[in-house]
Parts: C-alpha cells; sequence; structure tokens
C-alpha cells in the first residue's frame, strides 16, 4: 500500500488504452475514435478512452437486460451482500483510488480521499436494501380484504456523471439501482474515465453475476444510444443544467423516467453578527476549495451592512495565502481546474465581468507555478462591485471565483437568491437564531446551509435541487428506491 508521504515521489502510473466492462468481462472497444485523459497538473497522457459504437451499447444493454431477468429474483438480502465486499475493497484500497484520481482530476489528495470516503459512505447504505426498498400492508381494507404495496425492479438504467466527482457520483445511483435488482450500464466522463475503470476493477471481485453492472466509455453520441435504446428504463445524471435539461425532455418524451441534477449559483450571505473568523475559513474552503468545481460551491459572496469592511480585510489575504500546486502534495491547498478548456473559459468569464464593470481585488489569472508549466491553474479570484445583472452573477463559473454584491440587510440578500433561476445551495454565517430560521424558511434552494462552508448532505438522506438546478423529483442516495423501483398493489380476498 502507498504511504500518503509516498505519494508525490511515486512515478505518474499511465493506463494505456482503456476498455469496457460488459457482461462480466473487460473487452476492448471496437472504436477507432480515442481520446487523450490528461493529468491537468503536468499536461502529460495517462490514458486513451474509446469513443464506443452504437453496436457496443446495443451490446451492453441487451447483456444488462439478460442478467436482470435473474438478478431481480434474488431476495434483496442476497443482492446487498457483494456490495459489502466493495465496500471492504474500496476501504483497503483507498490511497491508490485517490491518487489516480489526483491524477486524472486535478483535486487534491485530500479532496480524493474525502471523495473516496464520501462514496464508500455510499455503497455502505446500500447495503440496507433490505429495509430501504420493503413495502407495506394495510390490513382489512374491507372484510376479508388486505391491501399489499411491493416495490419491485424495473430494468436497465444508465448513468451519466459529471467529472468533478468521477468516483462519487456514480456510486450515489448505481449501487441502489442494482441493489434494488435491475441492471445497470454506467458511462462514465470521457474527461476522467480511470477512476470508473479502477471501481469496477474492485466490482469484478465482488461475485455479481455477469452483465448486473457494465461500463461502456464515450461521450455523447453513447449518451443517445443508451436514451434511445428500447430496453432502458430511465437515467440519472449530474452535470450542467442546459443539458440536464434536454436529456430530461428527451426521457420524457421517450416514456422514460430521469432524475437529473443541475447547475448551482450558490450565494454564501455573511450578517453582521457572524463570527468572521469563521466566515472567512468557510468562503476560502467554499469558493476555492476543489478549485471551485463542486455543485455546492459558493459563488456569489454577499456581505450585508457594515460586514463588508471587516469580511474582505481578512478574506483577501486568506485567500492569496492559498498554495497552489500538484494535488499529491500534501501541503498544496488548491490544484488546477480540470482542463486547458475548463480555464480558458472560466478565464473568459472573468474577463467579461470587468468589461461589464466589475472591479478586480484579487487576480487568478496568468497564474505561474514552478514545476508545472503545463498545468492549467487558475488561482483564487475576487471580483468585487458585481451587480445582479452580469454574467458572472448569473451563470456558473465552476473554478475558484468569489463574486461580491453587497446588500443592505437579509431581505435583498432573500431577493438576490430569489431572481436567481438556479436553486441549489445558500449559506448563511449568522450568531443570531431568527435570522437563521429566517433564511432557512424563505430561501428558494433545496440545500441550506448555517454556519457551515458546504452544506454537503449524507448517503442516507438525499441532494436538494429547487429551480433550473433539478429536475425530476427524486434526487439521489437512498431516495432512489423509489425511482429504481416501480409500485406494485395487491388487492388480495382470503375468505
Amino acid at each position: 500500500m502507498i504511504t500518503p508521504s509516498q505519494l508525490l515521489s511515486v512515478p505518474q502510473e499511465t493506463y494505456g488504452t482503456l476498455r469496457n466492462y460488459v457482461g462480466g468481462k473487460w473487452v476492448e472497444s471496437r472504436s477507432t475514435d480515442l481520446r487523450d485523459v490528461v493529468n491537468p497538473a503536468t499536461g502529460e497522457v495517462v490514458a486513451r478512452v474509446p469513443m464506443s459504437t452504437a453496436e457496443e451499447v446495443d451490446e451492453a444493454v441487451r447483456v444488462a437486460q439478460e442478467a436482470f431477468r435473474s438478478w431481480r429474483k434474488e431476495p434483496p438480502v442476497k443482492r446487498a451482500r457483494p456490495f459489502f465486499i466493495l465496500k471492504q475493497l474500496m476501504e483497503e484500497n483507498l490511497e491508490e483510488l485517490s491518487r489516480t484520481l489526483v491524477q486524472e482530476m486535478g483535486k487534491t489528495i485530500s479532496d480524493a480521499r474525502m471523495e473516496l470516503r464520501r462514496a464508500i459512505e455510499e455503497v455502505e447504505c446500500a447495503c440496507g436494501i433490505p429495509s430501504l426498498m420493503k413495502g407495506y400492508v394495510h390490513d382489512t381494507v374491507s372484510p376479508n380484504i388486505d391491501l399489499q404495496v411491493t416495490n419491485v425492479p424495473m430494468g436497465v438504467f444508465f448513468m451519466v456523471p459529471s467529472f468533478n466527482f468521477p468516483t462519487l457520483v456514480p456510486l450515489e445511483y448505481m449501487p441502489y439501482a442494482v441493489a434494488c435488482g435491475n441492471a445497470y450500464v454506467n458511462k462514465p466522463s470521457s474527461t476522467v474515465p480511470v477512476s470508473q475503470v479502477k471501481v469496477f476493477e474492485l466490482i469484478d471481485r465482488c461475485g455479481f453475476p455477469p452483465g448486473v453492472m457494465n461500463l461502456v466509455h464515450g461521450s455523447h453520441d453513447v449518451v443517445d444510444a443508451l436514451m434511445q435504446h428500447p430496453l432502458t428504463q430511465g437515467f440519472s445524471f449530474v452535470g450542467s443544467s442546459p443539458v440536464g435539461r434536454q436529456l430530461y425532455a428527451d426521457a420524457a418524451a421517450l416514456g422514460k423516467r430521469g432524475q437529473v441534477a443541475g447547475g448551482a449559483k450558490n450565494h454564501f450571505v455573511v450578517m453582521p453578527d457572524a463570527d468572521l473568523d469563521a466566515a472567512v475559513a468557510g468562503i476560502v474552503s467554499s469558493f476555492f476549495g476543489a478549485a471551485g468545481q463542486r455543485c455546492l460551491a459558493g459563488s456569489v459572496l454577499v456581505p450585508i451592512g457594515d460586514v463588508y469592511e471587516p469580511l474582505m480585510e481578512r478574506l483577501i489575504p486568506a485567500a492569496k495565502a492559498m498554495k497552489l500546486g500538484n494535488g499529491l502534495d500534501e501541503t498544496v491547498d488548491l490544484g488546477p481546474v480540470v482542463t486547458q478548456k475548463a480555464k480558458a473559459r472560466i478565464v473568459g468569464m472573468i474577463d467579461r465581468a470587468l468589461e461589464q464593470g466589475a472591479r478586480l481585488v484579487l487576480d487568478g489569472r496568468g497564474v505561474r507555478v514552478d514545476g508545472y508549466p503545463n498545468g492549467s491553474f487558475v488561482a483564487p479570484t475576487i471580483l468585487d462591485d458585481v451587480t445582479p445583472e452580469m454574467t458572472i452573477a448569473q451563470e456558473e463559473v465552476f473554478g475558484p471565483v468569489a463574486s461580491v454584491i453587497r446588500a443592505n440587510d437579509l431581505d435583498e440578500a432573500l431577493a438576490l437568491i430569489h431572481r436567481s433561476r438556479f436553486g441549489h445551495t445558500g449559506i448563511l454565517f449568522t450568531s443570531r437564531g431568527a435570522t437563521a430560521r429566517r433564511f432557512q424558511h424563505e430561501t428558494t434552494t433545496g440545500n441550506v446551509g448555517i454556519n457551515v462552508a458546504v452544506a454537503a448532505t449524507a448517503a442516507y438522506a438525499t441532494l436538494g435541487g429547487m429551480k433550473e438546478t433539478g429536475f425530476g423529483d427524486l434526487h439521489g442516495r437512498s431516495e432512489s428506491v423509489l425511482f429504481f423501483t416501480e409500485r406494485r398493489v395487491v388487492v388480495s380476498r382470503w375468505g
């Protein structure tokens, strides 16, 4: 096992051309369209990923459908047992999995470990499927007549995950679907596919029947083929709202189920009575941690009244002090953004904000990191004098950028949140319970944080998402049991 102190000194792994996992076997894709997977810190190619063909998608779905026929008949307690093995294997391989995650996505090793820990919790939660999917009975609804409701699996589902949590996001959905008795096809992000390959190498050792869990690489063509396939029942998606909206509409037109987690424009409100040391620590973690590439990340900072001056006096030096570098370095606070394309988009949004009248307080563009001239780094950036009409105040940046919009009171702060088309997360720092309670009840976001930097949920709960942040009414984790099953009502008479 690689120890944490050895991580940076170990040579970068290369993974060659990635393979699909279909029917319990690793198979070479027949596609000639291969794309590079690049370490965003070094600019080096770590793998090549195939854009699988429509024929390969059809094969994977049909294999999954065949596996479903017998898997659905297994008792839930038996379906859960391989996930106990997967949990243990992930525990044993946590450091290696974390290192892979850093090399393909760029986050710091501490962030990678936290992602793996949360992924393991999702698998652990799915082990409780015998309780999670149990139905209910209404005894004697009429003389000698009982009414019974059971949750039954439906068939083949598929996943379209985001790039920012390539290990965690598929495991927020796939274990629940499979433990409920369905079969599954995962199409990992083609930008960061290696992490899921490593997870499926562990899945291959768990004893799942061949075809129950499958992995097919590709891009939008593979997603379209999965969506259009007559044997798929529905999908889960995490990504941008425009793409999610289109996929949700496609699924509805085809009579399929869809659960979609979309974009965010999260507001971080700081009241004059807040603990400023805690608030600044929270802002740095929320806005700049993971290079701002989290749906739960802060994006718009809203200082209330007189708190502006003392808050900024603390925030600017704290943001400047963040150390950029290769995420494998234990002392690094901030790694690169995921690709050079993402860097160019983020820098472009900063440039546009300046053109529209924002004032640059801290500039993270053009940063150079010693030893990593080809890295896609963006340092913490703070834009002041932002107005709600500016693009930077409305659109998702997904980078380490804080847009400051001052407000006179909580009413103005809530109005800013209400006018946003996104409804992911609202954060409030205050020392007054009445203020916190009002914010909790009146903010139009699915996730609310009070004196916490990131309003992260738990595997046994769900993830909130209002307005254009979420499409569908079941948003993942253990709540997905209802998404991955159909309710069967049985009315019986025994005289």
